[in-house]
């Protein structure tokens, strides 16, 4: 009998939780929700054979239906909660301007200059205007953004 099967047979049913366990700590490893369902199946499957007496081959059989089985439940509720509350522009710093009024710090002059926003200094496009006047953001090409005179509120 080889280490393995020896390991297997002393362990009996406890065999199943160890690799529920491994699988669910590779899900750490390797975010994506895949090993998670096999980790749970695998949890189960050592739950049960440790309540009943199942023989391996029955287990190992459980642990393929119950895989396929929690994969499938799974995937539909992963896809029933779909990307509410997800920020459509995360990585588009420069979409998430678009609307937002700022004043130059510095003019704008032959339709191009810079304004700072937060912690970074953007290129502009716009009418020329002097320091101090307030902008819009009315759109961005590339990575420098499209400004026009911001309407004066009264």
């Amino acid at each position: 009998m080889s280490i393995v099967e020896r390991l297997v047979h002393e362990l009996g049913p406890w065999i199943w939780w160890i690799v529920g366990l491994l699988l669910l700590g590779l899900e750490v490893l390797a975010p994506g929700t895949f090993f998670l369902w096999f980790g749970l199946a695998a949890i189960i499957v050592g739950t049960l054979a440790i309540v009943v007496d199942i023989p391996w081959q029955l287990a190992l059989v459980l642990f393929g239906v119950l895989s396929v089985a929690s994969m499938i439940a799974g995937r539909m509720v992963m896809s029933r909660k779909g990307n509410e509350g997800g920020d459509p522009n995360l990585n588009r710093r420069a979409d998430r301007l678009i609307g937002r009024e700022f004043v130059l710090a510095a003019p704008i002059s032959n339709g191009e200059g810079t304004v700072g926003i937060d912690d970074t200094v953007w290129r502009v496009r716009g009418p020329d205007c002097p320091a101090g006047t307030r902008i819009a953001i009315a759109g961005v090409d590339g990575a420098t953004l499209v400004v026009a005179l911001a309407e004066s509120r009264t």
